[in-house]
């Protein structure tokens, strides 16, 4: 999970590697997440991911995940941008479906 940290005018400010998964999954703590927006004194963020099987379908722990930021973020005015899913081929965009 790789997290892109933007200013008011969506200019990258910076990323971290929030976290590097396994073969069937990862855990990102949003605290960590939060704290390293704080840190690049970002206004938005975009959260990033893949899934090596190729599946475009969001988990529900990707779900989850996008609304654990959203909420955490909320108090802070940090606006979640987008979470994309990719793969080899092409992505998911969680904006793009309306789900953030």
């Amino acid at each position: 999970m790789v997290v892109l940290y933007l200013n008011n005018a969506n200019r990258t400010l910076g990323f971290s590697i929030a976290s590097i998964g396994g073969l069937t999954g990862t855990v990102v703590d949003v605290r960590l997440v939060l704290r390293d927006a704080l840190l690049t004194q970002a206004t938005g963020l975009v959260l990033i991911h893949n899934h090596p099987s190729g599946s475009l379908r969001a988990s529900n722990s990707d779900k989850l995940l996008t609304q654990k930021v959203k909420k955490a973020t909320e108090l802070m005015d940090i606006k979640p941008l987008d979470y994309l899913i990719i793969t080899e081929d092409t992505y998911f965009s969680f904006a793009d479906e309306g789900i953030l």
